[in-house]
């Protein structure tokens, strides 16, 4: 807003209130279960829990086939070697060398069985066993032997004969492999929730970090970093954490400034309106003066008015019932309609003002008093900064060719512009005026964001530059008329 000439009594600083920091929540009560490390813990434990039965259930068969394999290979052995004893005096009757070696085997808990020319010494053994040893066929199988399921290993000799052994399957090995097992899968469940319980700790380590440093935030304290670690997905939150700290620190250091800011434009009026309340209460102003100094009140009072009405908006932008009425608009008579307004208060300070258009309709989709309070806002800020002489321009031109992508209007000036680091916080509120106070003349601060919010709500964009005029460049995109998009598709 433009500063009035009148001269005012010094405006002191409003000091900014102390905002209470809450105190941090009292931590919460961890639950069994609910934590992450229990959780972790148990869905290991419950992992290595199942990787051990898994491991007992192929390991046990595998086992047990492993000690029958054995067996039958003891068996086979045993049998080739009574053959060999046995080939020549089979054919000799029964003798005491037979009774010995049978005897021997019998103590080893094998029952042998002597076929001379086809015929079994005792009964029990399978009548196909004995027909494949006549048959001159040696036999390895597992066949029911007296009524018991047993090794059968065989021989055969020449001439119908033959030897074969048969041994009872161990009764109880599954259990005996079981509990010659039990101790090595015992020790994988331990090694399971040991290594559970470190992992867990390894885990909830970072989390339990990133929450201290959280509930520091919340109470204040925006110096707090967290340790960038890996994995990547830690080292990710640590650097979110971080960012957000900063952007916070940030954040609040703008806001501070602005409310001194602020609080500087609201007393400015104030002290002035009271100094000159005070004046006309103690008779100081006198009758001739009294018109002048009304005028002066009247002024401060609007700028006041002003301000207010600015904070306000932007307070109202953000709400979801924030008023907007948007409607087919020719941007290029809205901007024949802004130079009736200021091509005279330009002309006043010796400012030249144009307007450039394409000499057709420009059409666009918004509301015409919000875009207005745009362009004013724009032109505002460009006239109290531009020297006399140097121009102030209101373009118009089309998005394209197609008459529903939109339109553009741009507002330029000759006066000081800005810098390349000015144009990144252009928007922000306070950031230019906390820069160029008392270094040029400044308004509350509030115009651009004010503008940015309004452009943003109306679907369109605002992005600022510099001009060929030497100055500062705005420029505004706003959408086309959806209705035209549709009907011209």
């Amino acid at each position: 807003m433009p500063e009035h000439p009148t001269t005012r009594p010094e405006a002191p600083t409003m000091a900014l209130p102390v905002v209470g920091v809450r105190p941090p929540a009292a931590p919460r009560r961890s639950r069994f279960g609910r934590t992450l490390t229990a959780r972790a813990v148990l869905v290991t434990c419950a992992v290595a829990l199942v990787s051990v039965l898994v491991t007992a259930i192929v390991a046990v068969p595998l086992a047990v086939r492993g000690v029958e394999k054995r067996d039958q290979e003891a068996l086979a052995a045993q049998a080739r070697l009574a053959a060999e004893v046995l080939r020549t005096r089979l054919d000799r009757g029964r003798t005491a060398d037979e009774e010995r070696l049978i005897q021997q085997l019998r103590n080893q808990g094998i029952d042998a069985y002597l076929i001379r020319r086809g015929a079994v010494d005792r009964p029990g053994l399978p009548t196909r066993v004995v027909q494949r040893i006549e048959q001159g066929r040696n036999v390895s199988v597992r066949r029911p032997v007296n009524g018991r399921r047993a090794f059968v290993e065989g021989r055969a000799l020449p001439n119908g004969n033959g030897v074969v052994l048969s041994r009872t399957s161990a009764n109880g090995l599954w259990r005996q492999v079981l509990l010659s097992l039990w101790l090595p899968l015992l020790a994988g469940l331990a090694a399971g929730v040991v290594a559970g319980l470190l992992l867990a700790r390894r885990l909830a380590r970072p989390i339990r970090v990133a929450a201290t440093a959280a509930a520091r935030l919340r109470a204040g304290d925006r110096a707090v970093r967290v340790p960038v670690e890996p994995p990547d997905e830690v080292a990710d939150l640590a650097e979110a954490l971080n960012g957000l700290a900063a952007a916070l620190a940030t954040s609040e250091g703008r806001q501070r400034e602005f409310l001194l800011s602020v609080s500087h434009e609201l007393r400015t009026p104030l002290t002035a309106i009271r100094g000159y309340a005070e004046a006309f209460a103690d008779g100081v102003i006198g009758a001739d003066d009294a018109a002048d100094t009304g005028r002066t009140v009247l002024a401060e009072a609007e700028h006041l008015d002003r301000l207010i009405g600015d904070l306000l908006s932007l307070a109202r932008l953000e709400a979801a019932d924030f008023p907007l009425e948007p409607v087919p608009v020719d941007l290029a008579r809205l901007a024949v309609d802004a130079e009736r307004t200021w091509s005279d208060r330009c002309a006043a300070l010796g400012v030249p003002f144009r307007v450039e258009t394409p000499g057709v309709a420009v059409p666009a989709y918004t509301d015409p008093g919000r875009i207005r309070q745009v362009v004013d806002g724009l032109l505002e800020n460009a006239l109290r900064v531009v020297p006399p002489g140097a121009p102030v321009v209101l373009a118009v031109r089309p998005v394209g060719a197609d008459p529903a992508a939109g339109g553009v209007l741009e507002v330029r000036d000759g006066g000081p512009g800005f810098t390349d680091d000015d144009l990144a916080v252009a928007f922000e509120r306070g950031a230019l005026h906390q820069r160029y106070r008392g270094v040029r003349k400044v308004g509350s601060g509030l115009g651009l964001a004010l503008a940015a919010g309004l452009v943003r709500r109306l679907g369109g964009q605002i992005d600022a530059g510099h001009a060929p005029e030497g100055g500062a460049a705005f420029t505004v995109r706003l959408p086309g008329d959806p209705y035209r998009t549709r009907t011209s598709a």
